[in-house]
C-alpha cells in the first residue's frame, strides 16, 4: 500500500450548515487547494445504506423492479434501504430484505463499504451477499416494487448493457458476485 501524499490533500478550514432534515445535510466546505486557492465547495451528506444480493441454489439473484422518480427511471435492484439510527448496516440489510420482498437468508456476508458519489457526497454503502433464502412472510413495503424476479447470473451483463440495472449499490453487489464466482 503507498503511503498517503499529504502534499495533494485539501485542507478544510470549517463548514457551516445551509440545509438539514433526517433525509439529507448539505454544507459549504470552506477549502483550500495544495497550490493556495481557496473557495467555498458543497458537501452532501446521507444516511448510510445497505442493500442484499439474494442468491438462490439455481445461481439466481432476487431483484426488484422499480421506478425512480429523481432520474425517471425504471431499473431492476437490489432489496436495500436506509440504515436506521439505532442499527448496524447488517441488520438493516436484513430487515430491508424481509420488508420489500419477505425473504430472510441463512447466511449474510459482508462483501462491499462503499461511496457512490466521492468528491460530494457522503453516504456509506454495505453490500451483502445472502444465500440460503427462505420466503418467511409477504413483503410489507408495497409502495416501492412492481415486481421481484429470480434473475439468472449469466443474465445480469445484459441488463446492465442494455441500462436496465443502473443503481451504483446493485452494480457494486452483482458484479461482486459474478467477479467472486469467476475467480
Amino acid at each position: 500500500m503507498v503511503a498517503d501524499d499529504v502534499s495533494s490533500a485539501w485542507l478544510v478550514h470549517g463548514e457551516r450548515i445551509v440545509y438539514d432534515n433526517e433525509w439529507v445535510r448539505v454544507l459549504l466546505a470552506d477549502v483550500e487547494l495544495p497550490d493556495g486557492a481557496r473557495f467555498e465547495h458543497h458537501v452532501i451528506k446521507l444516511r448510510a445504506a445497505a442493500m442484499v444480493v439474494l442468491i438462490d441454489g439455481q445461481h439466481r439473484v432476487l431483484l426488484v423492479w422499480r421506478h425512480r422518480f429523481v432520474a425517471d427511471r425504471w431499473g431492476w435492484e437490489l432489496p436495500g434501504g436506509l440504515v436506521d439510527d439505532d442499527e448496524s448496516p447488517a441488520d438493516a440489510a436484513a430487515r430491508e430484505l424481509l420488508e420489500e420482498v419477505g425473504y430472510t437468508a441463512r447466511t449474510l456476508r459482508h462483501v462491499a463499504r462503499f461511496q457512490p458519489m466521492v468528491g460530494m457526497v457522503d453516504s456509506w454503502h454495505d453490500v451483502y451477499v445472502g444465500e440460503g433464502p427462505r420466503r418467511v412472510a409477504e413483503p410489507t413495503e408495497q409502495s416501492e416494487i412492481a415486481r421481484m424476479e429470480w434473475v439468472p447470473l449469466g443474465r445480469i451483463p445484459a441488463l446492465i448493457a442494455c441500462g436496465d440495472i443502473w443503481n451504483s449499490g446493485t452494480l457494486v453487489g452483482v458484479l461482486h458476485v459474478i467477479a467472486d464466482r469467476s475467480a
